[in-house]
Order: structure tokens, then C-alpha cells, then sequence
């Protein structure tokens, strides 16, 4: 926790601030023990992001997963919701959440993966919590303490870096990236499946080749 950077205006951290519209029975601390959950493997791959959106990390604590896809008992290691994580009408479902996890599934990696952030603050328009906006550059430099020492916890894993923003982070810290991958935003869902597919194809052509 001491590695994450600290809310600021525009920067929401899911696992310290509270949101004017968490649902009775989550916030920080809800989210924070889900994310422990969720880093509670020896994974195979990390995949990380640009930053958390408001559809989904900002209410879930967990990169790439949505409100709907925790109601619905998708995520590995972690137990469904008794209740609501936002008060919005109907739950978040964040297209891009439902895209990584139906590829990691198919592939068949759900429960050897974990998923990070570049950035882990959700970075939205002043004064209007339901918005993304693109982290600036030192934003982005926040983040790059606690990337740090996750990709130290888990030296075994192979890092991908899922988007530009993401994979200059890495690349500037000097940690070493496996390959890059399409975000699956704007049309990016089959390039990025794809994408993460020859990953996992071109690290297994490797094992054997080791083997």
C-alpha cells in the first residue's frame, strides 16, 4: 500500500478514497482485500494496462474487471459480491474487462494471470467521476514504484504490456517486457486476443525448446 501513490484532483485511488457513489459495503477496504485476493497466485503472466477506468477498477479494485463480471463470479480467487459496488442504476460492464477475461479464459491462463496497472489511479475529467481521461506523462511516473515491486514479487512471470502507455512505462524502467499487446479498446478485441495468443504460443515454443 505504502507504494501506491496517493489520491490527488482528477486521480482516484480505488484502495484508499472513497467514492460518492460506492454501494453500502464497498470501498477502499473492500477493494483492497479483493486485490489481495487476486494477487494471491504464483502467476504466469502479468498483464498490465494503462490506468484504471470508472466502469471498472475504480468500483472493483482488480485491473480489467468490471462490477458485473464479479456479480457474476468471473474473476478467479475472489467470492461474488453480497451486494452492489456502485449505486448506478444497473452494474458496470466494461467492454474491455469482459474482452480480457473471456480471452484469458479461452486460453486458458485465468488462473495464472494477474493484472496491474501503469498507472494506478483513475485518471477522469475534473469534476465528473463517470469519465477516462489519458494520464499525463507524470502521472504515468507515479505509477512506477509500485509496478516495480510487483514485477519483484513475481520474479517467475512474464510481463505483457497491454497499450502504448503501458508499455513505455515498463520499458522506462528498465523492466523487461515479454511482448505488447492491442488494448482491446476501439475496436482492438481481435488484435489483442490474437496479440496474447502468440504470447503464450511463442513462451511455450521456449519451454520445450529448454526443456
Amino acid at each position: 500500500m505504502a507504494a501506491l501513490p496517493p489520491g490527488a484532483p482528477g486521480l482516484f485511488n480505488p484502495w484508499c478514497d472513497r467514492c460518492p457513489q460506492d454501494a453500502p459495503g464497498n470501498g477502499p477496504h473492500e477493494r483492497l482485500v479483493r486485490l489481495a485476493n487476486h494477487l494471491d497466485c504464483e502467476p504466469e503472466l502479468i498483464l498490465v494496462g494503462e490506468a484504471p477506468g470508472y466502469q471498472g477498477c475504480r468500483y472493483s479494485g482488480i485491473t480489467f474487471t468490471s462490477e458485473r463480471l464479479l456479480l457474476d463470479g468471473a474473476i478467479p480467487r475472489i467470492q461474488p459480491p453480497a451486494g452492489r459496488l456502485s449505486l448506478r442504476g444497473l452494474p458496470f460492464s466494461e467492454p474491455s474487462a469482459t474482452i480480457v477475461w473471456k480471452t484469458l479464459y479461452r486460453l486458458g491462463v485465468a488462473e495464472r494471470c494477474i493484472l496491474w496497472n501503469a498507472l494506478q489511479m483513475h485518471p477522469h475529467k475534473p469534476g465528473s467521476i463517470w469519465t477516462n481521461r489519458t494520464p499525463t506523462d507524470e502521472e504515468l511516473a507515479l505509477g512506477a514504484p509500485a509496478l516495480r515491486l510487483l514485477i519483484e514479487a513475481f520474479p517467475a512471470a512474464k510481463v505483457v504490456a497491454v497499450g502504448r502507455k503501458a508499455e513505455a512505462l515498463v520499458s522506462a524502467m528498465g523492466a523487461q517486457v515479454v511482448a505488447a499487446v492491442r488494448h482491446p479498446a476501439n475496436g482492438g478485441a481481435r488484435e489483442f486476443s490474437e496479440g496474447l495468443q502468440a504470447v503464450l504460443q511463442s513462451q511455450y515454443k521456449e519451454n520445450d525448446t529448454h526443456a
